[in-house]
């Protein structure tokens, strides 16, 4: 039976590293809704929440679940869940644990907890490294408004997962904590012989598939 896995965390906490290497782990099993593709248009101010940017630009407020076309959202996964051969759903995003509609549908919840300051050092270099943006707007746009918005829509989302992952560990490790709580849903239901063809039934007892770390 196809589960939904929801993966929850600060910006830049590694959820979406956690997420990627689930993936590779079973890739033809394993389909990935990364939130962070559903966000409204940017250019329709009727649409989501609005706020200004620490230059004093009005902007999506990306750091706000209602900036997230959750019907949209909501098609993917089911989409997803009707796709041959996908045994396991993993939806990635700031409010994966925050959006009814996501987590209604996860059978597993989980939080990669990672300390503040190592998720902006890391949020920074990934703005200058990838984006070439500006380190000192995104530290006033962090200061002015994405500091009170993951107090408000991220963190409380913490109390509503079933595994909380150190989003400081290596990808082994937080594969690791993970595979337990979604292992049996990716191993086969083995088959058992007939025992009218004279071969005697077998018992296994289900584990963690060997691919896990």
């Amino acid at each position: 039976m196809t589960g939904v896995l929801a993966v929850a965390g600060g910006t830049a906490s590694g959820k979406s590293t956690l997420a990627e290497a689930l993936s590779l782990q079973c890739p033809e099993s394993i389909a990935l809704v990364h939130l962070d593709d559903y966000y409204v248009p940017a250019h329709d101010p009727l649409m989501g929440v609005w706020t200004a940017s620490a230059d004093g630009h009005a902007v999506l407020d990306w750091n706000h679940p209602g900036s997230i076309d959750e019907t949209a959202v909501t098609h993917a996964i089911d989409a997803a869940l009707l796709r041959p051969g996908v045994l396991l759903v993993v939806v990635e995003g700031l409010f994966a644990l925050s959006l009814p509609s996501v987590v209604r549908r996860a059978a597993w919840r989980v939080f990669v907890d990672t300390p503040d300051d190592i998720r902006l050092a890391r949020k920074i270099l990934r703005k200058i490294e990838v984006q070439r943006q500006d380190p000192g707007l995104s530290l006033r746009n962090y200061l002015q408004t994405g500091r009170d918005r993951h107090t408000a829509h991220v963190a409380p989302s913490r109390a509503a997962a079933d595994l909380v992952v150190d989003g400081t560990a290596n990808e082994a490790e937080m594969l690791a904590a993970v595979m337990p709580l979604i292992g049996p849903t990716l191993t086969p239901t083995p088959t058992v012989p007939s025992l009218a063809s004279g071969v005697s039934g077998v018992t296994r007892t289900p584990g963690i598939p060997a691919f896990a770390l």
